[in-house]
């Protein structure tokens, strides 16, 4: 997960603790149900022989899974150095390796030298950073073909859990903080760049979208 500013430190840290745990959780039960909703909205939009881009790509299980599908090539961007050596052993056992390529660092300041993609993906990564017009526009700049992400419905008991998940937080004192951010501004800012939403699907917590250029 990504963050911009200091406590993007604290973010890597937060998200270090849990590496090991994401990539056994994947491997014994495959897609939660947020990238089940991805999966599903890429296949309408499609996504064979595409470059992704993956934002907040944590142990690399989307991206490396939506290569194995057809997907031609994948950057990972993340913060925590625990995840993103998790994600490229992983993408070593399975033959990934020279299709794959990881950054660690905050996404917007790095962004320029980066590579564009076709897609871009961003699961869960915007409600870990505080300011979501720079990670959408900056990341919308890297985006040739689709844009895919799920964040935080903004609904009174979600923003309920993530206050007491910050203050939590503030107890340990961890740096790392959860945000929400407004859905509709973030399709409005979407939009305004020429896409049009081609998927939605929620669970009780998550929103996904998925939109498409042209």
């Amino acid at each position: 997960m990504i963050c911009c500013c200091t406590k993007g430190a604290g973010a890597g840290r937060f998200f270090s603790h849990f590496a090991k745990r994401f990539r056994k959780r994947y491997e014994k039960h495959g897609f939660d149900q947020t990238q089940k909703q991805m999966i599903e909205g890429l296949e309408r939009v499609g996504f064979k022989d595409a470059s992704l881009l993956e934002i907040g790509c944590g142990v690399g299980f989307l991206h490396q899974s939506l290569l194995e599908m057809g997907a031609s090539s994948a950057t990972g961007i993340e913060l925590s150095d625990t995840m993103l050596d998790e994600a490229r052993k992983r993408a070593q056992e399975h033959g990934l390796e020279t299709r794959t390529d990881y950054h660690m660092g905050d996404f917007v300041s790095m962004g320029d030298t980066l590579p564009s993609a076709d897609i871009t993906l961003m699961d869960r990564v915007i409600c870990c950073y505080p300011d979501a017009d720079a990670m959408v526009h900056r990341s919308l700049e890297k985006t040739g073909r689709a844009y895919v992400l799920t964040i935080p419905r903004n609904l009174w008991y979600i923003r309920l859990g993530m206050a007491a998940l910050n203050f939590m937080l503030l107890l340990v004192r961890s740096e790392f903080r959860g945000y929400i951010h407004n859905p509709e501004l973030i399709d409005h800012w979407i939009i305004q760049k020429n896409y049009t939403r081609q998927y939605e699907n929620t669970t009780a917590v998550w929103l996904t979208r998925v939109y498409v250029t042209g």
